[in-house]
């Protein structure tokens, strides 16, 4: 069963990373997608910022592969590979979905993250880069990107203003990254995607100039960059 499961996620990740040859790829929703449009919505990253999924996908197959043929039956990767295989298997089709339907794509992108996060939460310490990272990379991204869904449904149906939505989105998401760190102060990459998705947002907010929302951003790339360096000066004293 546990070599069974290994070899599910291997699967579920080359899926995952298919998926965009599959279909036009993601760069986020149109703007008719809403019923009111969203033309450049500030919460949302700069198109950019959407290429850390190469690296993702990569760092995910090399991850779940090297747990398929060097990890299958280590202990320490058992418990992480359930929601791991959860969170690709949706991640899959989400495309497609997002196409159609920015709520069905919204519900969807949460049930990714939520099943990532406790993957993070549940793999072991070992094997690091191959193991907690590349899921850490995933997840962190997928926080940014999630709560972002969330602000573009409240400004794209109308519930709150563009710029209101925003700091919702941004709040959220800086709430989920501070809970993690602290409770995966291990992950590099976590917070690392994170702020890749923030700095995205302030580039996006530069033209024109959105100084509540560059203020924001600003404010949880500083928080996420001071709890990483103060995670590598412990891991130093180690």
């Amino acid at each position: 069963m546990t070599r069974a499961l290994a070899i599910l996620t291997f699967v579920a990740a080359l899926a995952f990373a298919a998926s965009p040859f599959l279909s036009e790829g993601f760069k986020g929703f149109s703007p008719d997608q809403f019923p009111v449009p969203q033309d450049n919505p500030p919460v949302q990253p700069a198109g950019y910022a959407f290429a850390i999924w190469g690296l993702i996908y990569l760092w995910l197959i090399a991850g779940t592969g090297f747990g398929l043929f060097a990890r299958a039956d280590a202990a320490g990767w058992r418990a992480g590979r359930g929601p791991l295989l959860l969170s690709l298997t949706v991640g899959s089709g989400w495309i497609a979905v997002a196409q159609l339907s920015v709520i069905a794509a919204t519900v969807l992108i949460w049930i990714m993250l939520v099943a990532a996060l406790v993957a993070v939460l549940r793999a072991g310490s070992g094997d690091r880069w191959l193991q907690v990272e590349p899921v850490g990379a995933y997840a962190g991204w997928l926080t940014a990107a999630a709560s972002v869904s969330v602000g573009l449904v409240l400004a794209g149906y109308g519930v709150t203003s563009e710029t209101v939505a925003a700091y919702a989105g941004l709040a959220l998401a800086l709430m989920i990254a501070a809970a993690m760190v602290r409770a995966r102060p291990d992950s590099l990459a976590y917070p690392a995607a994170v702020i890749w998705a923030l700095i995205g947002v302030i580039v996006a907010n530069l033209d024109p100039v959105n100084t509540g929302v560059i203020g924001l951003a600003g404010v949880g790339i500083v928080y996420l960059a001071a709890m990483m360096l103060r995670a590598a000066r412990e891991k130093g004293k180690t």
